[in-house]
């Protein structure tokens, strides 16, 4: 298996979890920045990574705006953000939706992992957006339970990274 992991990561943990792929799969890890659709030409495996903003992977349209060439290759995503792994499940069903058109997860697997959100760490826009966001939904009358948990996850302050995490994808790699 000739194996890539190309990350994109704006506070790190995408970086982090690209890093810990790389060394289970002994392979190398690479910012997006660095690499064009062609220089994935000499891989069979393909592992993709990014941070989660608003349910769209970052820069994942590296992989999907070029299923078509890449699609005869092991395709794999993962995501990292803040929502908890037991209420992920109505939030990856927008994640898949926001991010993987028509029959694209055919050809990809998805894995999502925890990332981290230091506060003080966050660009202006962030922090602004955040606190948008926690009035807002705050301001609800009735709120739904993905609001409350939105609610909470506007204070949410921490690196919650687990290498143990990616066990699943690096199985699913190797095989």
């Amino acid at each position: 298996m000739k194996a890539i992991v190309i990350y994109k990561s704006k506070y790190g943990s995408t970086k982090t979890y690209a890093e810990w792929i790389a060394e289970a799969l002994s392979c190398k890890a690479v910012d997006t920045k660095t690499v064009k659709v062609d220089d994935l030409d000499g891989y069979d495996t393909i592992i993709y990574g990014g941070g989660l903003y608003a349910e769209v992977i970052a820069g994942v349209s590296l992989i999907t705006k070029n299923l078509d060439k890449l699609k005869d290759k092991k395709l794999i995503v993962y995501s990292t953000g803040i929502t908890p792994l037991d209420c992920r499940d109505y939030y990856d069903k927008l994640v898949l939706e926001k991010n993987f058109k028509g029959d694209s997860l055919s050809y990809i697997k998805v894995f999502n992992f925890l990332g981290k959100m230091i506060l003080s760490e966050l660009s202006l826009p962030h922090r602004t957006a955040i606190r948008a966001l926690k009035k807002l939904m705050s301001g609800k009358e009735n709120p739904t339970e993905m609001e409350k948990l939105l609610i909470e996850l506007c204070d949410a302050d921490g690196d919650f990274t687990d290498k143990n995490a990616i066990s699943d994808l690096v199985a699913y790699a190797k095989n």
